[in-house]
């Protein structure tokens, strides 16, 4: 992206944050995340966005300042003493202030420390701190084609990444070697070596390479598989497991350039699975199916998670669906970018049409304890005439080769 074109792309991202700022009667947002600080400041330095609902924003800097000055789209100043932000807030937008004022501000509390919070109630009681996280979601959740761009180019890199992958697993090989060769193809693309998530206490390594009973090991991990992982400091994705003729390989990776994450799942099995298994992946993809004729705009995201569970009910796979037991998980997909679990979610609750520019990850799989995960997850733009899909691996159960 040239920075012209930058500049007027995260302007516009602050536009939309002050509409719905001025919809929720938030007279400025503070920004401390630093996926937030990227979005809307164009750097991912320490320190302090501050977007009001008129007027330039600011962003305060502790470190790297000659770097944040270097890569931001807004004003940018050193932070200086922290005992002193709320001070200078206020000599820098006074027009907030006037009057002993306490302007509303909108802040990013679901993922804001509570240590930190209190740091800057202290330190700027003039602030009326309010939980501006779901707006700030909200504006996140619409792409545009750049960020759509960079979502494809890590389509391209995982597809080619599984590709080689695919031409090498053979009986015997481990999750995790299988697993090296997917992140060497992708890091060699431009893969940033990590995903990011937004939920509390939740990771996500490059994806899961599991096999057989592994994959269906249910772990803390909130996703329809977790893996058994190396050890239980790390309890998901792959492990040292060998790789066995006949059982379900579940390939379900992400590739994050430019901060952009793709997220895909694909089946494969050395040989031939069982009947069971194969009814079950058949399912997953009938309402993958089921649900891209519903998807597009003004469709709603509770609705197409309801039409996915009658479908995996009438299969009578229900109790394997996205989970097993206690262990099933309440969702179909799930909003991605620079996050892997961003808005919306294809679940309850979630009743905002869906609108160009959502990008979402819809994943369909059956959990069968003792035996593994089957199904398929694409990820999908969704355009003013309904959705393009953005994942690049070819859809099929990959049969590989039982020879050595």
């Amino acid at each position: 992206m040239n920075e012209t074109l930058k500049a007027e792309e995260l302007e516009e991202r602050r536009s939309r944050l002050r509409r719905r700022m001025a919809n929720s009667g938030m007279q400025a947002c503070l920004i401390t995340q630093n996926v937030g600080l990227y979005y809307w400041a164009g750097s991912m330095q320490t320190g302090y966005l501050f977007i009001p609902v008129q007027g330039e924003a600011t962003y305060y800097v502790r470190r790297s300042l000659s770097r944040a000055v270097a890569e931001s789209s807004v004003r940018t100043v050193p932070l200086g003493s922290f005992r002193d932000f709320g001070s200078k807030l206020a000599a820098d937008y006074p027009e907030l202030f006037e009057k002993g004022g306490r302007p509303a501000v909108g802040a990013d509390l679901d993922v804001l420390p509570a240590q930190l919070y209190l740091r800057l109630q202290e330190a700027a009681p003039n602030l009326m701190l309010r939980d501006g996280s779901a707006i700030m979601r909200q504006v996140r959740s619409v792409k545009s084609a750049y960020e759509i761009a960079r979502i494809e180019t890590a389509a391209a890199a995982a597809a080619a990444a599984l590709d080689v992958a695919l031409g090498r697993i053979r009986a015997g090989m481990t999750e995790l070697e299988v697993m090296t060769i997917l992140e060497s193809e992708m890091r060699r693309m431009g893969h940033i070596g990590l995903m990011r998530m937004r939920g509390y206490n939740q990771e996500i390594m490059t994806g899961m390479v599991a096999a057989g009973e592994a994959a269906a090991e249910p772990s803390y991990f909130d996703g329809p598989a977790g893996g058994r992982g190396l050890t239980p400091a790390a309890p998901q994705s792959a492990s040292r497991r060998p790789i066995a003729a006949g059982e379900p390989i579940l390939l379900d990776i992400g590739c994050c350039i430019d901060g952009y994450t793709i997220d895909q799942t694909r089946t494969a099995v050395i040989g031939e699975l069982d009947a069971e298994l194969m009814r079950a992946y058949d399912a997953a993809v009938r309402i993958l199916r089921h649900v891209e004729s519903l998807l597009r705009p003004g469709a709603s995201p509770e609705a197409l998670y309801a039409e996915a569970v009658r479908l995996a009910d009438e299969a009578g796979l229900a109790g394997h669906f996205m989970g097993f037991g206690a262990d099933q998980v309440k969702f179909l997909g799930h909003g991605i970018g620079l996050e892997i679990d961003e808005w919306p979610v294809l679940a309850r609750g979630f009743s905002e049409p869906l609108e160009p520019g959502v990008v979402l990850a819809i994943e369909p799989k059956f959990t069968f304890p003792g035996r593994g995960v089957v199904g398929i997850e694409n990820t999908y733009a969704i355009t003013a005439g309904g959705f393009r899909t953005l994942t690049a691996s070819p859809e099929r159960l990959y049969i590989l080769p039982s020879g050595s």
